[in-house]
């Protein structure tokens, strides 16, 4: 009974790996507009505003991708960046003392948020793809005045016999 149900994970994941990648090609910056984003990649998880009327588009692929992008609009209504953002060198921005909100709008949503009410914490986790084609996860521990105590790479939050995708 097993193997339809990872067989049926391995497709999902694929799907949404495929789904992203065919979107993403139709998008290019400088000539894509905001509804062309919203057209290839759908309504996204939240809005964050930037510096002269700029917006920064969130797409989430967690829990079950390992990819979340930001998308950048231009005050003109044209992309100007897309950026895939579970990447070690984001990872590497998060220090200790930053707010959940600014690990967010730097990694987008968790895959999960899992709380440790005796040490009074939370960790959130992201899964990831390390080259050349391995889900790991970046995990976030928090106190309880929200902000980071320490952060780390693991192993795949799923386990070692499930599949990542998107």
């Amino acid at each position: 009974m097993r193997i339809p149900g990872l067989a049926l994970l391995t497709s999902l994941a694929l799907s949404l790996g495929a789904c992203d990648q065919a979107a993403l090609d139709n998008l290019k910056v400088g000539v894509s507009t905001e509804a062309d984003v919203i057209k290839y990649l759908g309504q996204p998880e939240r809005i964050w505003p930037e510096s002269g009327g700029a917006r920064t588009f969130e797409y989430d692929r967690q829990p079950q991708g390992v990819r979340n992008y930001m998308v950048t609009i231009g005050a003109d209504g044209r992309m100007t960046a897309l950026e895939q953002v579970l990447t070690p060198a984001n990872f590497a921005r998060v220090q200790p003392g930053m707010d959940a909100e600014a690990v967010q709008r730097l990694l987008g949503k968790p895959a999960r948020k899992v709380p440790y009410k005796l040490k009074n914490q939370i960790v959130w986790t992201w899964k990831f793809l390390e080259p050349p084609n391995e889900t790991k996860g970046f995990d976030v521990v928090f106190g309880p005045n929200e902000r980071v105590i320490s952060s780390a790479v693991g192993p795949n939050p799923d386990g070692p016999d499930s599949v990542g995708g998107g």
